[in-house]
């Protein structure tokens, strides 16, 4: 089981149609799998590996 590393969470809000009726919606966080260097497997958003990725150029 892959460890989750990230704080986000599903946003919630309501889709609405012309008629302005109002349905429940989610959009969920883009979570990754990712396997480091110790063999150890993280859940992690995409966001967050770029920024790792580009953070680790730099350095």
């Amino acid at each position: 089981m892959a460890k989750k590393v990230t704080s986000k969470k599903p946003l919630k809000g309501n889709l609405r149609s012309h008629s302005c009726k109002a349905t429940k919606h989610s959009r969920k966080p883009n979570l990754q799998k990712v396997t480091l260097d110790n063999g150890e497997v993280i859940r992690m958003s995409a966001r967050e590996l770029r920024t790792l990725k580009k953070e680790e150029k730099a350095a």
